[in-house]
């Protein structure tokens, strides 16, 4: 009685499963940027597309499955060797993407493998036609080859090459030594034209310095001569101005009631005075020989102040003694 029930249940339970199986195998969902391809009895059917797929049980399957993101690939590190002949060790990174994923699956048994050994090969190549200074100076000119002819080889891969960037290049120790030797006489060699230039302008603006002081002060001395003449011509001016301002002040006077027996005696008190000076110095003059002859001395000066001329005179040598 119990085990009746208990065996019509078993048939139920595996027909679930059975259909849970064929239900799992028949439904398919296919992520985003991803394509998979279904092949029917071993060969190729269609590929699927992200979302939802249908495939018809124990006759189609996914034979394979494709990430058609940009996947970025280490090459790895490899000799080559330059046209003058330096060996040199070259790694990077190659940027790839399948755009096909038909050909990716029957084109190649290992498209991505086969697309890192052409990059090496590639990078040997270009790396072949250059010398050891361009080759470490052209990074962005190997890249771009090396990613061009992986690229065009790849298209039968279903494969997109997007860019190729060089990591490293290595060149051997002795290389390097070289190089750091060479790199330190180029800055001695900087460092002394330099300082040599530093100099040299140093002593340019110093002469120059020089020159516009020299300059300057003979502008400036030319400057004060100029003013001091100025001075000068000025001053004799005013003497002058002043003096025939005087000239005009005594004919004025001279002209005067009593203005000429005044001017008489200023002329006789003048000449005693400056006679009596003689006396304090001890030299030898010429003096008129009517020395003594005041009276005359000064009728000979009234006569020129009225315009006549001096009479001759008989000059004599005298000896003042000192007043010492």
């Amino acid at each position: 009685m119990e085990a009746g029930p208990l065996i019509s249940i078993v048939p139920l339970i595996l027909l679930v499963i059975f259909g849970f199986m064929i239900l799992r195998s028949t439904m398919r969902i296919v992520p985003q940027q991803q394509s998979w391809v279904v092949e029917r009895l071993g060969r190729y059917s269609r590929t699927l597309e992200p979302g939802l797929n249908i495939l018809v049980p124990f006759i189609e399957t996914v034979a394979y499955r494709f990430d058609l993101r940009e996947i970025p690939t280490a090459v790895a590190p490899q000799v080559c060797i330059s046209l003058d002949n330096t060996t040199l060790t070259v790694d990077g990174f190659l940027y790839l993407q399948i755009t096909d994923a038909v050909k990716a699956a029957y084109g190649s048994s290992s498209p991505m493998q086969a697309a890192m050994q052409l990059a090496q090969t590639s990078m040997r190549s270009e790396i072949g036609k250059l010398h050891l200074d361009q080759a470490l100076s052209s990074r962005q000119l190997l890249n771009s080859a090396v990613a061009m002819a992986v690229d065009e080889a790849a298209t039968n891969w279903g494969i997109k090459v997007l860019r190729y960037e060089i990591k490293d290049i290595t060149p051997p120790q002795e290389i390097l030594r070289a190089m750091e030797l060479q790199i330190t006489a180029e800055r001695e060699k900087r460092a002394t034209i330099a300082r040599s230039e530093g100099q040299r302008q140093m002593q340019i603006n110093t002469s120059e310095g020089q020159k516009q002081q020299e300059i300057n002060l003979a502008d400036g001395r030319r400057q004060a001569e100029i003013l001091r003449a100025e001075g000068e011509a000025r001053a004799i001016a005013l003497v002058a101005e002043a003096t025939a301002q005087a000239i005009r002040s005594i004919a004025a006077s001279a002209t005067a009631n009593g203005g000429m027996e005044a001017l008489q005696m200023q002329l006789a008190k003048d000449y005693i005075e400056k006679w009596g000076n003689l006396a304090k110095v001890g030299t030898s003059i010429v003096v008129p020989a009517d020395l003594g002859n005041i009276g005359a001395m000064v009728a000979t000066a009234m006569s020129i102040v009225r315009g006549g001329s001096l009479p001759p005179l008989e000059p004599r040598t005298a000896s003042v003694p000192s007043a010492g």
